[in-house]
């Protein structure tokens, strides 16, 4: 209610005095925000704060945390280092240890029945329900089977996006949670909000970028601890000890927080990941564009000879599947750099080389041991592709604000010198373009809205999206 309700320290120490006068003497509600703060951190439901470079290139943590100017930027540490009170660091990186929540998920007989889930309700009629009848788990049951064989072992999955936490557009401010899911739970819980654990929350104003390896080293140093060592706790369930070890499957992100992850940029000529250094790209009049997916078709696809894609059948192949060894390789070609965004390191790092590929850096994840011999590391997820590819085909046949049927996009039509009859056309000193096949004429719009404005979902299937449509005459 503190947050959602904004209210200061001060009206929340009120609260908490009337509480504790209310209720009976020798009670042990706090008097107070702080000491309600510090009960919390008692029971493993506090954080780390973590001193950040104001460059996003260093930790002031561990053997580095009485340093008083970054070891890499020379920058201070402080806003203002001369100030004879206390001094404010640039940047605080806040850190929710993993391992105190994993062992409090075996404290209780209940969630500690659903933690072996995985073990037990697997699917047998071949239908995938949840990631482990998938390959890449399967796959790491046979490279790993000392870590398989102990079913209370954690698998985690690790998802990172930016977002403004103050609201307000016209003020940009990205904000970056990590966000850890455990998929030893049955898929109706694995994925319910409750049982997310934030694991880190990077400050900005700046999203992280690549640079976000600086910020992971807490939460990679406590995985590699985890994989390694373990900890050992008590199952409430069978009432007995083990040693509970952990590992990360895989991540699920958007493309650009993909790239700022594994370190495979997704941008430029070889932007796809699953291609790398075969992508098939093409410069058009404002943007680079991708025109191979038909690589993916069958041999015997009548698609793949068709001429209206880009005037050229499609003989190329399926990409080649790249090798962990393949990956190494091209990893080890790379050229050290600085983290962070200082002016000169900024300039230092401009420029990649060709035989870098597309490749900006080593990723931090490839420090755990098992990370380079999983089959899935990375995941786009569906939600983004959804959204995107979706707004994309109904902005075009709407032929609204959000179509891609450009100026430009019939320019490129001409340059690839195919579908002339959707060139565009100059009448006097205007140029015009021609209707295509595939937008809606205005009784079209009209009819399809209204078909929208009638649909009704089952509750809680989806939003009242009637009230998105407008009754005009555009």
């Amino acid at each position: 209610m503190k947050v959602n309700n904004k209210w200061t320290d001060s009206s929340f120490d009120q609260l908490l005095e009337l509480l504790h006068s209310a209720f009976p003497p020798d009670n042990k509600v706090p008097r107070s925000y702080y000491l309600a703060k510090k009960k919390l951190k008692k029971l493993g439901l506090g954080y780390e704060s973590i001193h950040v470079c104001k460059n996003d290139c260093f930790l002031f943590w561990k053997e580095h945390k009485s340093l008083q100017v970054c070891p890499v930027c020379k920058e201070s540490r402080w806003i203002d280092k001369n100030t004879k009170g206390k001094k404010v660091a640039h940047k605080v990186l806040r850190y929710f240890p993993v391992a105190p929540r994993l062992r409090r998920l075996y404290c209780s007989r209940y969630t500690s029945k659903n933690m072996i889930w995985h073990s037990t309700g697997r699917s047998e009629d071949g239908v995938m329900r949840h990631p482990v009848d998938g390959e890449s788990w399967q796959k790491f049951d046979v490279d790993y089977p000392d870590f398989s064989s102990e079913p209370r072992n954690v698998r985690l999955e690790l998802a990172a996006d930016g977002f403004n936490p103050f609201g307000n557009m016209c003020n940009p401010h990205s904000t970056w949670p990590v966000v850890l899911a455990t998929y030893n739970l049955p898929p109706w819980l694995c994925m319910k909000e409750s049982s997310f654990m934030l694991a880190l929350l990077i400050p900005g104003p700046k999203a992280p970028g690549k640079d976000i390896d600086v910020f992971l080293r807490p939460l990679v140093e406590e995985l590699k601890f985890l994989w390694q060592s373990g900890i050992r706790i008590k199952d409430a369930a069978t009432n007995t000890f083990f040693t509970m070890k952990a590992m990360l499957l895989w991540t699920i992100n958007d493309f650009p927080a993909r790239s700022s992850l594994s370190g495979w940029s997704g941008q430029g000529y070889r932007a796809c990941p699953t291609c790398n250094e075969d992508t098939p790209s093409y410069r058009a009049v404002n943007k680079v564009v991708y025109i191979g997916p038909r690589r993916f078709l069958d041999v015997d696809d009548p698609l793949r000879m068709s001429l209206k894609f880009n005037g050229q059948p499609k003989t190329r192949p399926a990409p080649r599947h790249f090798t962990n060894e393949d990956i190494q390789e091209q990893l080890g070609r790379l050229i050290l750099r600085k983290p962070g965004k200082h002016p000169n390191t900024l300039k230092e790092n401009m420029d990649r080389q060709g035989f870098e590929l597309n490749w900006s850096k080593r990723s931090i994840f490839f420090e755990l041991e098992y990370w380079s011999s999983l089959q899935l590391k990375h995941n786009i997820d569906l939600m983004h592709v959804e959204k995107n590819v979706g707004e994309s085909l109904l902005g075009t046949s709407m032929m609204n604000d959000k179509s891609k049927d450009t100026s430009n996009a019939r320019e490129d039509l001409k340059n690839l010198n195919i579908r002339c009859n959707q060139w565009l056309q100059k009448k006097g000193n205007k140029f015009t373009r021609p209707h295509a096949s595939y937008s809606f004429k205005k009784p079209d719009r009209k009819i399809f809205c209204q078909f929208i404005r009638d649909v009704k979902f089952p509750d809680g299937f989806g939003s009242n999206i009637s009230k998105k449509v407008v009754d005009n005459d555009t």
